[in-house]
């Protein structure tokens, strides 16, 4: 495996792919109105806190624990209850779901309040993320189910994941991941093994492993009100014979990352009772194309490539575009 040790910006790129330029641009510094519907919408967050060996993962479910403001994340009640471990400085990374959109929004910054039953986390970064890991876990597609209690069968069952990592200067990411029940991930002696998929190739998770490598990861049976949480030390590979454990049609993946935990357990989350995710009831009406097409435009990025792109979404119809884009992506790299 240590010929294989993806441990270098060179070697990652090498793997994966750099990260396109148009990557960057979809990145705002604040919460716009098409983010703020976004949250104000979603009954389920995802929240990566705190850095090195205290980096935790905590899930919050329900309405109106979390207000957006055009620079701030405001928890109260049961949303500041579910990052209790959140203290002033500490990295925040979240990601939030809207029903039977594959579609998910990330917003990042730092915990700068912590009073009186609230927390307050200045915002950094806001940005849209594709659809793949949603599509690939079938989440949004699962009944209610009851997840298996022993860890081997309750892993074997999982089929998304979200990952949290802190970069050394303290940049927080919470990457969704998903894939079929037995793709996901894999024990490898005390280890577990997850793969890396086609993806945007922003790879912001891979450069903090790089930088920093604790890790935290919820991993979820859609359907179930279980959850597995875990922490430990991450790695990445290319090893082949690694690579070859997670083949989808004849289709082995770029490379896939290896963390020796530090702690695992199942537990009940009563965030995902909260937020009573399946089966779906009605698809949000969330336009997410339209929402990475106004993120462009506000991107404040110079430069000849970054005008240009604020300029091809100008033309009407762009979200339209962009959807058919998405889609055409979501059919044709999905593995």
């Amino acid at each position: 495996m240590l010929n294989h040790r993806v441990d270098s910006i060179a070697n990652l790129e090498a793997a994966i792919g750099p990260t396109p330029p148009a990557m960057h641009y979809k990145v705002i510094d604040h919460i716009d109105a098409g983010a703020a519907d976004w949250i104000a919408r979603s009954p389920f967050m995802l929240a990566g806190i705190g850095q090195g060996a205290d980096l935790r993962i905590a899930l919050v479910g329900g309405r109106g624990g979390v207000v957006a403001e055009r620079h701030a994340l405001l928890l109260s009640g049961e949303a500041a209850a579910a990052v209790a471990i959140a203290q002033v400085g500490d990295p925040f990374g979240s990601l939030f779901l809207l029903p039977g959109i594959g579609e998910t929004l990330r917003v990042n910054g730092r915990v700068t309040q912590v009073a009186g039953g609230s927390v307050r986390i200045d915002v950094r970064e806001c940005y849209g993320h594709c659809a793949k890991a949603l599509i690939r876990s079938e989440f949004w597609r699962a009944e209610p189910v009851e997840a298996p209690a022993r860890l081997d069968e309750f892993l074997a069952e999982s089929r998304f994941l979200a990952l949290a990592t802190v970069g050394r200067s303290g940049d927080a990411d919470v990457s969704p991941k998903g894939d079929p029940a037995g793709l996901l991930v894999q024990r490898d002696g005390e280890a577990l093994l997850f793969a890396e998929r086609p993806g945007n190739r922003r790879a912001d998770s891979y450069r903090n492993i790089l930088e920093c490598g604790h890790v935290a990861l919820a991993l979820l049976v859609p359907g179930a009100r279980t959850v597995a949480l875990a922490s430990g030390m991450a790695t990445m590979t290319t090893d082949p014979v690694m690579l070859d454990r997670f083949r989808v049609d004849e289709k082995a993946p770029l490379m896939a990352t290896r963390v020796t935990l530090d702690r695992i357990v199942i537990t009940r989350s009563v965030a995902l009772a909260d937020a009573a995710l399946w089966p779906v009831r009605a698809k949000s009406d969330v336009d997410p194309a339209k929402l990475f097409v106004e993120h462009i435009r506000a991107n404040k990025a110079s430069g000849v490539a970054a005008s240009l792109a604020r300029a091809s979404l100008a033309v009407p119809g762009a979200s339209h575009l962009l959807r058919k884009g998405l889609e055409k992506d979501y059919e044709e790299n999905l593995y």
